[in-house]
């Protein structure tokens, strides 16, 4: 069996996320302890707490998603071995710590600065998400390039379900425009911006300055990337590809399709939730690809 981990992105943020792990495991524990010095706050109260409004802040999410994810990395680890990784978004850092390409701690500063200056671009250039149901690809693209102003296509899901961005009045207007082409649900996300599209282009270079400071090594398996959805090993390769994932789609149903291609027969999630793993069993239904959960994995096993 050629198992691949996955790793979320944000919106798979929930209250009380790692409260389990962190009241089962000492290595939970000291990663936590380790995040608040690093961050410089105690981000445990807003994860383990009751004030979601907080917990979905940019600058809050992203780290918390992180760190959860790299907690159950580390407990799956003891048990499970794995040939390739991949993360969606922001789980693409997560995905490096887990190929020893960084370090847990410039991951974590990585993705503190990365949130940061996302959620100032946000402030900078507003704009919305909107997933799109029922329509194929060509046809939101077609929509997409009518449109005057700035939206396109961020994600590529999995087959039925798209995510579009942009500047507000251009998001809406091509909300019309779907919907009379037959979507058969078009829901608004719960961001303040306009992910991966021009709109994080001062988001971009931000992180390049933070990139630039971090200290990269080869890959120890292959990870695919967003932006290309296919393996990179080169480090300057990797660098420029973390920066362009900002204002670029996420090709995330061609990732998992290329890595069943490259002999992938076991996807394992690895991070709050499981929405990777239900995507995974939309792009592929043959019951020879398997999709399952890390944290039901570490307790079965403990």
């Amino acid at each position: 069996m050629k198992t691949t981990l996955l790793f979320p992105g944000q919106g798979s943020q929930f209250l009380g996320m790692a409260k389990e792990l962190y009241e089962s495991f000492e290595l939970a524990k000291n990663r936590i302890e380790q995040a608040k010095q690093i961050l410089d706050f105690d981000i445990s109260e807003i994860m383990f707490g009751n004030d979601f409004e907080k917990l979905v802040q940019t600058e809050i999410t992203q780290p918390a998603i992180f760190l959860h994810s790299i907690i159950l990395l580390e407990l799956l680890k003891e048990s499970v071995s794995y040939e390739m990784v991949a993360g969606h978004s922001l789980g693409e850092f997560t995905a490096l710590v887990a190929c020893q390409s960084i370090s847990f701690e410039d991951g974590l500063t990585l993705v503190r600065d990365r949130a940061r200056a996302m959620q100032e671009a946000c402030v900078e250039h507003p704009g919305t998400m909107v997933a799109v149901l029922g329509l194929n690809e060509p046809v939101v693209e077609e929509i997409c390039a009518t449109i005057s102003g700035t939206v396109l296509v961020a994600n590529y899901n999995c087959p039925g379900q798209l995510v579009i961005s942009g500047e507000k009045e251009a998001v809406m207007k091509a909300i019309d425009k779907l919907n009379d082409a037959g979507a058969k649900r078009v829901v608004q996300l719960p961001v303040k911006g306009g992910f991966h599209s021009p709109l994080m282009q001062t988001a971009s270079e931000k992180l390049t300055r933070t990139i630039k400071k971090i200290n990269f090594h080869a890959p120890t398996c292959p990870i695919y990337q967003n932006v290309c959805a296919i393996p990179v090993a080169e480090i300057e390769e990797i660098k420029s590809n973390l920066i362009k994932q900002l204002t670029a789609p996420v090709l995330w149903s061609q990732t998992i399709r290329n890595m069943v291609a490259d002999g992938t027969t076991r996807f394992i999630e690895v991070g709050p939730k499981n929405i990777l793993t239900n995507l995974n069993r939309r792009i592929f239904k043959s019951k020879s690809i398997i999709s399952t959960h890390a944290e039901s994995l570490i307790f079965s096993l403990s």
